[in-house]
Order: C-alpha cells, then sequence, then structure tokens
C-alpha cells in the first residue's frame, strides 16, 4: 500500500473506531468480542482499502464487512453465552441505575435475537440508517429489512426485561 492510502486508511480508522465499535458491540453484547470483531474487519478492509477507498461509502463497506465478520464468528463455532439480567450492585436512586438496568435488558434482549435480526434492528434504529442503507449493508432487499425488523422488534417487545422496564418508567406498558 502507498503512504498516501496508508495515511487514509488510518485516518478513517481514527475517525471511525468508535462508531464501529459501538456497532460492533450491539451485535456481540461484549466490548471485547466487539473489538476483536471490528479489528478483524478493519484488517480485511486494509487489504482492499484501495478499491474500498474508491466507493461512494466507505464507511457502508466496512459496516457490512464488520456484520459479515460477525455472521462468520457464528459460522466457524456455536458458543452460547448467556448475559445475566440482574446488575450485581445496586446503584443509588437517582435514575440512572434504571438507564443502565434497561441498556441491560436491551442488550440481553437483542442477545437473543437471530444475527440476521439483530444486524438489521441495530443499523435501522440504533444506527439510524434507512432501510435502503440496511439493505445495502446486509446485501439484501428492503422487503428483507423491514420484515426483519418487524420480526425482531416484535421479539424485543415480548422480552421480559424491557417489557416491566416500560410497566415500571411509566406505569402501565405502551406509555413511552
Amino acid at each position: 500500500m502507498q503512504a498516501e492510502q496508508e495515511d487514509r486508511f488510518q485516518d478513517f480508522v481514527r475517525a471511525r473506531w468508535p462508531q464501529l465499535v459501538r456497532t460492533a458491540y450491539l451485535l456481540t453484547g461484549d466490548v471485547h468480542h466487539a473489538e476483536d470483531l471490528t479489528q478483524t474487519a478493519l484488517a480485511k478492509a486494509y487489504r482492499s482499502w484501495r478499491r474500498i477507498s474508491r466507493a461512494d461509502n466507505p464507511e457502508a463497506y466496512v459496516r457490512r464487512m464488520l456484520v459479515s465478520c460477525n455472521s462468520d464468528r457464528f459460522r466457524k463455532r456455536r458458543v452460547i453465552e448467556s448475559l445475566t439480567a440482574a446488575v450485581p450492585e445496586r446503584a443509588g436512586r437517582d435514575g440512572s441505575a434504571t438507564r443502565v438496568e434497561e441498556r441491560g435488558s436491551l442488550l440481553a434482549g437483542l442477545a437473543q435475537l437471530p444475527p440476521r435480526q439483530r444486524a438489521v434492528v441495530v443499523l435501522r434504529y440504533w444506527e439510524d440508517l434507512s432501510e435502503s442503507e440496511v439493505a445495502e449493508v446486509l446485501g439484501c432487499s428492503p422487503g428483507t429489512v423491514k420484515s426483519q425488523a418487524s420480526k425482531g422488534l416484535a421479539k424485543l417487545r415480548t422480552y421480559p426485561g424491557l417489557v416491566d422496564s416500560r410497566t415500571v418508567s411509566g406505569g402501565r406498558e405502551g406509555s413511552r
């Protein structure tokens, strides 16, 4: 790789690292797996950076690599991880503990979704990509994105930790 291309790649990594790790974290549910997944995707991107940097949206290309690498992770070996529903220690009552518990419930709920549904939900609603952008990242049709998002959200709505947090925070379910 030429020095100019190398500099562009390093600038890209510096600028996008936090967002890519955040997306990877939402896909994996674990900080360490997220960092490993991001490094794997960026290593693959480095090898093809000359071609990727000429694309209309290099970030979307790398994000797609991130999702693909996550899928590969499941193909290689099936590792079942169980996230705990309860936080080990209770924090103060200033509301931050509730937000942490809600976030934990959301992450646990995401972990229960199949990889494709999880990827759609994360990219569509957390990364705020349009249906067509998600379809491009995942290499599927916008209709598939819609159906996978619908199924994923339906499963999240029935996830116990999320149902409980909606009921507690507003006094009745669906008040948010």
